[in-house]
């Protein structure tokens, strides 16, 4: 099969390798595409933890496709399924992975793209925010997951105020249902627009967009940190989440089990009406393209949100 291999730092080689065999509790699923995830930078980028080369297919983890086949002791997956699934090597032809670690993709959403893990990812933050009717609720960061906690949030009937940098992405944001939409510039006069939030969600990643968090979250609110700070240690202002008696929430999971239950959350979702990807999912690349779009994650060109690879 075919597999993308970061090669060294900020250099991709498609290379060919043996097509793996499913374990006796595992199912192999031919790869309709996979979702690129902002995480995966520092590992092309090249960090001093990282030993290169990865092996194939690493790190792709938002994969999707159809099962081609079974382990011995698999009885509850069939042949020709298409599913959603966890791995970490889901940039190539072929993957492998345990058979309680997809969900099916019914087929009302065939034909649709459908990255299962960043789907969950989302569903699960959600769940862990506790949105209520009513609320006012800032997304700090309207990216791929902050759009579609919009949508969830939205449809749980919140007040919903997005907060980005780019002016396509706000406008995504108003058409994914957001009430207000504000540049994120001016840190006062950001939270002089928002006032207090019950709930904020933070999906960027970095110090600023978290102090701003801190600084719009209501008394007594709940405080969500959804972006994935991977690129050093953080400063939090303790003092004065003390003094508004805040409940703050690392909304990351690591549990295969509340991944998989996220995914299938994410596919009744769709299947709802309550959340649509297919808008977030703007740019798509074959498997020897990775490196450009990692390149593009980094530097967001206009009016991108999410790349898958197809394969």
């Amino acid at each position: 099969m075919k597999a993308a291999v970061i090669a060294a730092s900020r250099r991709l080689e498609v290379v060919s390798t043996a097509t793996p065999e499913p374990r006796p509790d595992e199912v192999r699923v031919r790869l309709e595409g996979c979702g690129i995830c902002a995480s995966n930078l520092p590992v092309w980028e090249g960090r001093d933890w990282f030993n290169y080369p990865l092996n194939p297919g690493e790190p792709g983890h938002e994969g999707w496709g159809v099962v081609d086949a079974i382990g011995d002791s698999v009885a509850d997956v069939r042949v020709g399924e298409r599913v959603a699934f966890l791995s970490n090597r889901a940039y190539a032809e072929y993957d492998v992975a345990k058979h309680d670690a997809l969900v099916r993709i019914p087929d009302q959403l065939a034909g649709r793209k459908f990255p299962g893990e960043a789907l969950g990812c989302a569903m699960n933050i959600f769940r862990r925010s506790d949105i209520q009717p009513g609320q006012r609720v800032a997304i700090v960061g309207a990216g791929f997951l902050g759009n579609l906690l919009v949508q969830l949030a939205k449809s749980a009937g919140a007040h919903v105020i997005a907060i980005s940098r780019r002016e396509s992405a706000r406008e995504l944001a108003k058409a994914c249902g957001a009430d207000e939409t504000i540049p994120m510039d001016d840190h006062w006069k950001i939270v002089e627009q928002v006032g207090a939030a019950e709930r904020v969600i933070e999906c960027v990643g970095t110090q600023w967009p978290l102090d701003l968090a801190t600084d719009i979250i209501a008394e007594r609110g709940r405080l969500v940190i959804a972006g994935y700070h991977q690129d050093g240690p953080r400063q939090v202002n303790v003092q004065k989440w003390n003094w508004l008696g805040i409940d703050v929430v690392n909304a990351h999971e690591r549990d295969p089990r509340n991944y998989v239950r996220g995914m299938q959350d994410a596919v009744d979702a769709v299947i709802a009406g309550r959340i649509d990807p297919t808008p977030l999912l703007t740019h798509t690349y074959a498997l020897d393209e990775l490196d450009r779009a990692l390149e593009d994650i980094e530097k967001r060109p206009d009016h991108f949100v999410k790349g898958t690879v197809h394969v």
